[in-house]
């Protein structure tokens, strides 16, 4: 396993076969015809070796259904920029739903942007799509790109899927910081207690040993609320999953128990989809 998961980008791989999975069924909640040639063998290769508690990936559609409708709404409320960090394998700008004049940028380490440039060159993005080298632990980088990335829009939407877990808090701090400008108004990405960091790292037969899980604040939401933003909307993914009908059996008494307070998590076991505006920016939500 330790070669299939070999850095945090080959993570990229795992998501996108569960969404080729997804894709592939009669009632899918979302279609993703590039998933299976992103995904390749490797990201199926990755699925099948995962321990069984993590193999049916349920959180992962339920996450990917979340922040789809998310940036959706976001748009038909005036989103006129999407900005993608850490996008991965990520192809919400050919499949969704999305204004041909919206402007969708894209950023990533350099050897997996040039892989997706590769694999998707014969594809045509529905809206003006550009990709980036950037490397986001970098604050320079990250910032210049962002003056780049942000110039001309006037309310956009940041979005960090599956990259916040492998930061240090002050890595965090550091995004929550940048992200606090006059350009940006939603933040989305997901987010898990110190449960979920244990059972990754800890009960996973090493797969997470090259990707560890780092980030996994006690106080949940409250981390980001103390940093200057206000919450639009937290939810909770097993909750999410069981609406969606993607619950393992197991798992469905199990949702139906009272959740975590998304402010105090503890060490339970709970993860969840937040989106965030900086303060004094809701009431013009």
């Amino acid at each position: 396993m330790d070669s299939l998961v070999s850095n945090v980008s080959d993570t990229a791989r795992w998501v996108t076969a569960h969404r080729a999975t997804e894709s592939a069924r009669p009632d899918a909640l979302f279609h993703d015809p590039l998933a299976e040639r992103l995904a390749g063998e490797r990201g199926h290769a990755i699925v099948a070796a995962a321990p069984r508690s993590i193999r049916h990936g349920w959180w992962l559609v339920a996450r990917t259904k979340i922040l789809d409708d998310l940036i959706t709404d976001a748009i038909s409320q005036g989103c006129d920029r999407v900005l993608n960090l850490a996008a991965g394998l990520d192809t919400r700008p050919y499949r969704l739903d999305v204004p041909p004049e919206l402007t969708w940028v894209e950023a990533d380490l350099a050897p997996l942007v040039a892989e997706k440039d590769r694999l998707l060159a014969d594809q045509t993005p529905r809206c003006r799509l550009s990709r980036h080298a950037v490397d986001l632990a970098d604050p320079r980088a990250r910032d210049a790109f962002l003056d780049q990335a942000l110039a001309g829009a006037t309310k956009a939407f940041v979005l960090t899927e599956g990259l916040l877990m492998y930061l240090e808090d002050s890595d965090v701090i550091g995004l929550s910081h940048a992200f606090q400008r006059p350009e940006i108004a939603w933040w989305a990405f997901d987010f898990g207690s110190a449960g979920v960091k244990k059972t990754m790292n800890d009960r996973t037969d090493g797969m997470m040993r090259n990707a560890p899980i780092k980030f996994s604040p006690t106080d949940g939401l409250a981390f980001f609320e103390k940093l200057g933003w206000s919450t639009l909307l937290v939810e909770s993914l097993v909750t999410a999953a069981r609406r969606f009908r993607r619950l393992p059996p197991l798992m469905r008494l199990a949702a139906l128990l009272p959740q975590p307070d998304p402010r105090s998590p503890g060490s339970k076991m709970w993860s969840a989809v937040a989106c965030l505006t900086p303060l004094g920016a809701s009431a013009q939500q």
